[in-house]
């Protein structure tokens, strides 16, 4: 359980040096001849996720997938495989499913042919009136590939895409040793917004804006940028790695519980032991990651057994081209996902599910830059329009909201005359490193290919 986990892949993601320097214009994040360039030579061309594993566990149970105006679906087979088809009926293109659930079969409500769930037609209505021939038996549905990592379930339209684990280099090596596909989705949400996918793009691969955005953050999770690890990876993929401790820059005020302590004593360490505050920072961290590996099985911490010392602790932050993110401590497994309105590029849809790990003898968790506990139970689909905030005001502890709230000026800041081109921080290289990215994916020339 000890060691940093630091691949040979990873470049300094602070080193600006290592980018080309591509001008990041404003009409990128409102002009609709550039979605539609994204549809063409990006959205068509990666790993979109599709769900869950546990959503898929017997035959016929199957998933949905609206993307845009495109529609996937997910099915589990007898043998145990997955198939993905596109939501379409091979006759005369009417949808076939619109809900995730089980199903014996794909059956079109237009004209009534039947798909079976390995996408090959098995009745319809006067089969003998084709002059082409009987369509049953032929006829298949036109097929995505499927693959799945990190109890996720994904897919891909583009038959020349690398491979998922390529794709996705080296991620599946970084996070060997966590359990994802053993975690509860304990919150199941999508919210509507009013802004550009690509603010949330720019906004997870920097935390430059977190002391002022979010300043609940750094007494628990150091932020400081001299502290923190940054990583860019080939694929366009990227990730910080902060301590998982409070900053030493950061105080709460006097008087005020600290969240700290409440970390410390829930690992039986005790926080009025230490003689100053930098002692109870820096030495806690380490008492408590000590703490950890004696104690995980005995407190029920199952999922802690191949973590390393850094894992235990520390608090990755890691963005999956172009537009997934998801934290990686060792009690949860935050996944973020953000996708576009199907016809209007200053609105998109933000998907947040956070999956945590089951702990014996608890019901429920609490984040530690959160209030409110989430129980250790799946969730159910939860539909939101922000609608100014009122929406989804019972998540006003989270980051992610405050996030929301910065949505309506970058709106505006996008559309000014006033815009300028970002004048980024070192700890900003990974904004434009994601930008030069999506340049080679529209100039149909993607890493990995």
């Amino acid at each position: 359980m000890n060691g940093i986990v630091k691949h040979p892949l990873a470049m300094d993601g602070k080193d600006p040096s290592l980018l080309r320097g591509d001008p990041i214009t404003q009409e990128r994040y409102y002009c609709r001849d550039f979605m539609q360039r994204e549809w063409d030579h990006l959205w068509t061309k990666i790993w979109h996720i599709a769900g869950r594993e546990n959503q898929l566990e017997q035959p016929g149970d199957t998933i949905v997938h609206d993307f845009m105006r495109e529609s996937v679906i997910v099915v589990k087979q007898a043998d145990g495989s997955l198939k993905g088809f596109y939501n379409v009926c091979g006759h005369r293109a009417q949808r076939l499913v619109w809900d995730h659930g089980p199903r014996d079969c794909f059956h079109c409500p237009y004209h009534g042919w039947r798909w079976g769930k390995d996408g090959v037609l098995q009745d319809c209505p006067d089969r003998d009136d084709f002059p082409q021939g009987d369509p049953v038996g032929k006829l298949k549905l036109k097929e995505v590939r499927v693959a799945t990592w990190a109890g996720l379930v994904w897919y891909t339209m583009d038959e020349q895409a690398p491979p998922l684990m390529d794709y996705l280099a080296p991620l599946p090596e970084i996070y060997r040793n966590f359990q994802f596909e053993k975690t509860v989705r304990a919150r199941w949400m999508r919210v509507a917004l009013d802004c550009n996918w690509k603010f949330w793009s720019d906004n997870f691969n920097e935390s430059y804006h977190t002391r002022t955005a979010h300043p609940q953050v750094p007494p628990v999770i150091d932020q400081d940028h001299f502290t923190s690890r940054y990583e860019m990876f080939p694929m366009g993929h990227a990730r910080i790695i902060q301590m998982g401790r409070p900053s030493l820059r950061d105080r709460v005020a006097d008087g005020e519980p600290h969240p700290w302590d409440v970390e410390l004593k829930r690992w039986g360490l005790d926080p009025d032991g230490y003689p100053d505050y930098e002692t109870k920072v820096m030495q806690g961290w380490r008492d408590l990651k000590a703490a950890k590996r004696k104690l995980w099985k005995k407190m029920g911490y199952l999922h802690y057994e191949h973590l390393t010392d850094e894992e235990l602790t520390e608090s990755p932050f890691q963005t999956v081209f172009p537009n997934i993110a998801f934290g990686a401590s060792a009690d949860n497994f935050g996944l973020f996902r953000w996708e576009p309105h199907a016809t209007d590029p200053e609105k998109c849809y933000f998907d947040l599910w956070s999956m945590v790990y089951p702990v014996e003898g608890q019901n429920e968790i609490i984040n530690r830059t959160a209030r409110n506990p989430l129980k250790f139970e799946e969730a159910e689909f939860d539909f939101r329009d922000y609608d100014n905030g009122q929406g989804v005001l019972d998540l006003s502890d989270q980051v992610v909201f405050q996030d929301w709230q910065l949505n309506a000026g970058q709106y505006t800041g996008w559309r000014s005359r006033g815009y300028q081109e970002p004048y980024l921080a070192a700890q900003e290289t990974r904004v434009r490193r994601f930008h030069e990215t999506l340049h080679d994916y529209l100039a149909d020339h993607p890493p990995g290919r």
